[in-house]
């Protein structure tokens, strides 16, 4: 099930909350959400629940005057954000004045590698990190630095740095965090580059520079070749580059150049600036911002912690309950009135029952009759041909008062391979019924997790 209003944001203040409330529970009032377990739904939607614990999660931060930890770390985060891309910047135009001597000359090639050496080793770094997904490699320094300048407290145990541990954990680690990181990093070389390209055009727009290349150790030609090369793609969008005489010309020490050969220079380097740096780090910061847009929109809490079950249980009275149906009419010699439970229709209509190694004791709710009890290896078989026949719902049924074992759980995913069917899981009961321990309840929500049943299909009686 999807949920359509629900933003990110949301649900990290979420997760920001359960962590304060699982650490510091006895620190927090509950006088504005005390009547919410009064007004609890009948039935489970995932999109109902998810709301119902929003609007818990605000009127928790409202009553306890928690707002200010809450966005603390965002802030804390967009502040290192902008301070690192205020360096990259900074490192762009130094870049470019350090190519530029004080005769007036600008050195090709040191320019380009200051410019986009670095690029292009970053971008391999990433390129390999996302593919192989080494978070070191495809984070990068600068977002590395940021991270760690916006949670270095962390440890405290103190409520804004659980808030803001929690934060951290939502958005700067495992998909989204990826996601996020490659975005800051390619921002930061986008900046990088703009700065040292920005600065070179209003350089070569105030002052006559000569463009020089020199090589010690490499061929002749080696330079020259290179030259070709890069200037290819710029041939394509109708750039005219420096032809074999002007790059001969242009070499260190050989003479003053006439105004078409700088016009050549000028218009090859703000072309290969543009098309080997700004260009793929424009398109990859595309592409990652799409994928971290796609990330927080698939991100939903983990409905199998305790926290969230035990939450569950009270806002949307996914128990079953008992109901009178056969009164004494002949107490105290008059007529009992009936006095009838609410019942939670939790069992969706329509379903094919299968029962799980389950005794006498173990007891179905009135409006469901098992279709098939498996017991053993041809019992186990036939229930497996059954469900590969059937549509609709599969409701599977285990004893809740028995600890599940791995037996259980391969017959559960053999059943769930075998069949279309939407799968549910209900834990039954004996009759009369017996408390079910909250640790034994959650024993079966994790094997209703390793079968991939999401936990708003798994009825508790």
């Amino acid at each position: 099930m999807s949920v359509k209003n629900n933003t990110f944001t949301d649900l990290v203040r979420v997760e920001q909350i359960r962590r304060i409330e699982s650490e510091k529970q006895d620190e927090l009032t509950y006088v504005g959400v005390s009547d919410m377990e009064g007004q609890a739904k009948a039935g489970f939607k995932y999109a109902d629940f998810m709301q119902q614990l929003i609007t818990r999660a605000n009127q928790l931060i409202r009553d306890n005057r928690l707002e200010e930890i809450i966005i603390k770390p965002r802030n804390q985060f967009r502040k290192a954000f902008y301070i690192s891309l205020i360096v990259a910047s900074v490192f762009g135009g130094l870049a470019t004045a350090h190519a530029v001597n004080e005769l007036h000359t600008l050195n090709i090639y040191w320019l380009l590698a200051v410019l986009l050496g670095f690029n292009v080793l970053s971008l391999v770094l990433w390129g390999f990190g996302i593919t192989m997904n080494i978070p070191s490699l495809s984070s990068g320094v600068a977002a590395q630095l940021a991270s760690w300048w916006s949670f270095r407290d962390q440890k405290k145990n103190t409520m804004e740095s659980i808030a803001g541990h929690a934060w951290w954990e939502n958005h700067l680690t495992g998909r989204i965090g990826k996601w996020r990181i490659s975005v800051f990093t390619h921002q930061f070389w986008l900046v990088y580059l703009t700065a040292g390209t920005v600065l070179l055009l209003l350089l070569m727009l105030a002052k006559q520079y000569n463009f020089i290349w020199g090589t010690t150790l490499l061929a002749e030609q080696s330079l020259p070749r290179l030259t070709a090369s890069l200037g290819k793609p710029l041939m394509l969008v109708g750039l005219k580059i420096p032809d074999s005489q002007q790059v001969s010309m242009s070499r260190m020490g050989i003479g003053r150049q006439d105004a078409e050969t700088r016009s050549a220079w000028a218009r090859f380097l703000i072309g290969v600036l543009l098309i080997y740096g700004v260009l793929p780090r424009l398109l990859l910061f595309a592409v990652s911002l799409i994928m971290l847009r796609w990330s927080e929109r698939q991100f939903k809490p983990d409905l199998y912690l305790p926290y969230y079950i035990d939450l569950r249980q009270r806002l949307m009275t996914r128990k079953e309950r008992s109901v009178i149906i056969d009164a004494d009419l002949l107490a105290n010699e008059q007529s009992a009135e009936v006095a009838e439970a609410p019942i939670n229709h939790t069992v969706p209509e329509y379903t094919y029952a299968v029962g799980i190694e389950l005794d006498h004791q173990a007891s179905w709710p009135h409006s469901t009759s098992c279709d098939l009890n498996i017991v053993d290896q041809k019992t186990r078989e036939e229930a497996i041909e059954w469900v590969k026949t059937i549509n609709g719902s599969l409701l599977i049924g285990v004893a809740a008062y028995r600890l599940p074992d791995r037996g259980v759980q391969r017959i559960v995913k053999d059943l769930l391979a075998s069949t279309k069917c939407k799968p549910w899981l209900i834990l039954l009961n004996k009759q009369p019924a017996v408390s079910i321990t909250d640790s034994r309840e959650l024993a079966w929500f994790r094997l209703a997790e390793a079968c991939d049943i999401p936990a708003e299909q798994v009825i508790s009686r």
